[in-house]
């Protein structure tokens, strides 16, 4: 099956707690929660995230919203007021995890996004 990254399937927010990050991952079609629920695995954030991430990482499924949130422990260097990163509060994690790739089906609606998410990027580096 082929793969694309998460953000033609989903948009994702952040936030904070301590020095826990959490992630929620909202499909923009809802047939797709399934699929993205099937595909990212709280093993597989876990490894996405590689070294950002010292503690375990747990996802609780919100089906009535159909989204998914994920806790990631010891994600933000002892936290908001400890750490020296850039971002403290994680806010541009959300577009680390909308990078992990998973596997389609042929024909998904993610395809035809991208070709049109491909096309718009071309015609704003030929008018620039």
């Amino acid at each position: 099956m082929p793969c694309l990254p998460l953000f033609f399937v989903a948009h994702a927010r952040s936030g904070d707690k301590g020095d826990s990050q959490t992630l929620s991952l909202i499909p923009y079609d809802a047939a797709d929660y399934h699929l993205l629920g099937e595909a990212v695995t709280p093993e597989r954030v876990k490894r996405h995230f590689g070294g950002l991430v010292t503690g375990a990482v747990t996802r609780y499924d919100l089906p009535k919203l159909a989204a998914y949130t994920f806790v990631l422990e010891g994600a933000l260097q002892g936290g908001v007021n400890l750490s020296l990163a850039l971002d403290t509060h994680g806010k541009s994690r959300s577009a680390v995890m909308l990078a992990l790739e998973i596997a389609l089906p042929d024909g998904h609606d993610a395809f035809a996004r991208r070709k049109r998410w491909l096309a718009e990027e071309r015609r704003d580096v030929a008018e620039r």
